[in-house]
């Protein structure tokens, strides 16, 4: 508890002590004595909401909780009802008390599950190591990360290994490794092991520094829910001010008019209960609490929101559009299959990867990583790269040529069409054919799950946008079953793809895209909510996206659009709350039947109730 949370507890303390100490004293009503005894607990309680609403007149700021307030307890008083206006002060402190710990709670519980932001670096100067702040390490400085320390500034380890604890990015309990070679991001905590890594960039530009900007700064972008309430509350304090007015004015005139005791008492205290009745504190302040929570819950499951509109936008979600390659596959190409003819498969794959030697193409680099061997490029000659075709080599005096279909044909070959999960590279070697390669993608072990997991959650429709080949895009569709496939497109037409599916659903549906935040940027841009999935350190990703997933399980998908709904029903719960407990009260009010305690209770008891539901948007399964 803050000092001044323990301020406004003494003296609730204090005034609540006073209060039942007069009324156990026997004083005669309504005498000057009684008055001014109860002037005390009063003032002691109270001195602040009259000081705050004083300043909001002379500001010409007139209508919020403190003017009701002062306006209600001030008239309380008046009315000799001095017991009620002590008692209305009272609990609307302690209601304020209530609220601000929760407040102070919360952000609390966002800051230790976001505790990435590091104290220190420990900068390699002249042999020895010294203390700094991350603030002042320049790009390609040395720095060095100890068992326990967070790792402070993005960079690549030059010496040693560890294992990592991401949780705070990822929500992911399970530790990655890191070695020689390894980009590292800051904010990991190191568990095991010396690292020295080279930093790459500045400290206000790593990853650690950049998720917090955007947690921090995500209260900017308000859902249509938050904008309501802020203009609900601009029009409705004003006119229940005016209502509250006309109700102490207008019924004594008229019974006077037609010739009946006016009652000014009666009906100038249904006037303050009504005021008091009337206070918007629980929808004012748990609605921006519930979305602040919900952001802060989803930080910690590492699924990262930069405004709560993007909440409210991935609760309506209907239409799922994903890509492929790093995706719902790992993004790795890798050798699955050897199928040799009259030749053994090492021979197959070693005169293969002999011919790819000088390729940099990503099919190449898997080819020479399954054959995992040295090789002696000077017995490589007349390599000839055949655009969109593969490669002819002359590999230790025989002719190989490695590729698709189109190149058998060249060489003048005739083959077999052969249908499998992948790119399939044919191989000739001296003009005969001796069998092909095949290289996959590989699925997640996750992406089948996800799918399931996002039809479980209501979603009408999942679709996969890829530039692969149709054959192998089929398959992978029909495998995860998915609802639609495109296949063998360009960037340009993935947008179009989604700019078609934007046309066809509803206006109140919501379409994601499902990126890895980089070569997508135009379709994360276009969709309703563009996802960046995978999106571990890539500054693309966190840019281009409205909602980045800090790991690379596209069950997350799910689970993100879990944690909007929950948000948002408890938003709704609030709202269709506190309105409706409000409305009934001030009718109850109006006509005499609800008193200043019954006030009370709509007015703190509702606030109450609302901010305890509001914090449950924190916890996330």
């Amino acid at each position: 508890m803050t000092k001044k949370q323990k301020k406004v507890l003494y003296r609730i303390i204090i005034a609540a002590v006073l209060m039942v100490a007069l009324l156990l004293l026997p004083l005669e009503e309504g005498s000057i004595i009684r008055f001014v005894l109860f002037l005390v607990p009063y003032f002691v309680i109270g001195y602040d909401i009259l000081q705050k609403a004083f300043k909001g007149i002379k500001n010409k700021q007139v209508f919020d909780e403190n003017f009701l307030m002062a306006v209600a307890t001030v008239g309380a008083m008046a009315l000799g009802e001095y017991t009620e206006g002590v008692a209305v002060m009272l609990f609307y402190q302690i209601g304020e008390l209530f609220q601000s710990y929760a407040i102070g709670k919360s952000r609390r519980n966002i800051s230790a599950l976001m505790d990435i932001r590091p104290d220190y670096a420990n900068l390699k100067q002249n042999g020895e190591l010294v203390q700094v702040d991350p603030d002042e390490v320049e790009i390609g400085s040395e720095i060095v990360v100890q068992p326990g320390e967070k790792i402070p500034i993005d960079g690549v380890v030059i010496d040693g290994s560890a294992s990592l604890d991401t949780a705070a990015l990822t929500g992911e309990s399970v530790p990655r490794s890191a070695k020689v070679g390894d980009e590292v991001i800051s904010g990991c905590i190191n568990m095991s092991g010396v690292l020295t890594i080279r930093t790459t960039k500045e400290f206000g530009e790593s990853t650690a520094s950049k998720i917090l900007d955007l947690v921090e700064n995500a209260s900017s972008k308000k859902s249509k829910p938050e904008n309501f309430i802020s203009r609900f509350a601009r029009v409705y304090t004003p006119v229940v001010c005016y209502s509250a007015l006309a109700l102490a004015v207008l019924p004594p005139v008229i019974r006077l008019i037609i010739g009946m005791d006016p009652l000014w008492t009666q009906w100038i205290y249904r006037a303050l209960t009504f005021l008091v009745i009337s206070c918007p504190c629980a929808l004012v302040i748990s609605i921006p609490l519930t979305f602040f929570a919900g952001i802060g819950g989803a930080s910690h499951a590492g699924v990262l929101v930069k405004g709560s509109n993007y909440l409210d936008l991935l609760s309506r979600a209907k239409y799922v559009v994903m890509d492929k390659t790093g995706t719902l596959t790992e993004g790795v190409f890798q050798v699955t299959k050897i199928v040799p003819s009259d030749i053994s498969e090492n021979e197959l794959l070693e005169k293969t990867a002999m011919a790819e030697v000088f390729s940099n193409h990503p099919i190449s680099k898997s080819l020479k990583e399954a054959y995992g061997k040295p090789i002696d490029s000077s017995k490589v000659v007349d390599v000839q790269e055949v655009a969109g075709a593969g490669i002819k080599a002359n590999v230790d005096g025989v002719d190989v040529a490695a590729g698709n279909e189109k190149l058998m044909t060249a060489v003048g070959l005739s083959i077999n069409n052969v249908k499998e999960p992948g790119t399939v590279i044919h191989v000739a070697i001296a003009g005969q054919y001796k069998g092909y390669i095949l290289i996959s993608d590989k699925l997640k072990a996750t992406s089948k799950d996800a799918i399931k997991a996002l039809k479980k959650a209501g979603v009408r429709k999942t679709v996969m946008l890829t530039g692969d080949s149709k054959q192998v895009a089929d398959i992978v569709a029909a495998d995860l079953g998915l609802d639609q496939v495109y296949s063998e497109l360009l960037p340009a037409d993935k947008v179009t793809k989604v700019e078609e599916l934007l046309e066809f659903k509803q206006p109140k549906e919501q379409l994601i895209f499902v990126g890895d935040g980089i070569n997508d940027a135009p379709v994360l841009s276009r969709a309703d909510i563009g996802v960046a999935m995978g999106a571990l350190g890539s500054d693309a990703a966190i840019e281009a996206a409205d909602i980045v997933l800090m790991d690379d399980d596209p069950k997350k998908i799910a689970k993100a659009i879990g944690i909007a709904r929950k948000c948002m029903r408890i938003v709704y719960e609030n709202i269709y709350f506190a309105i409706g407990i409000k409305v009934g009260c001030l009718i109850l009010g109006a006509f005499g039947i609800a008193n200043m305690w019954f006030a009370i209770f709509a007015d703190v008891g509702v606030m109450v109730i609302a901010v305890l539901n509001a914090i449950r948007a924190l916890r996330v399964k």
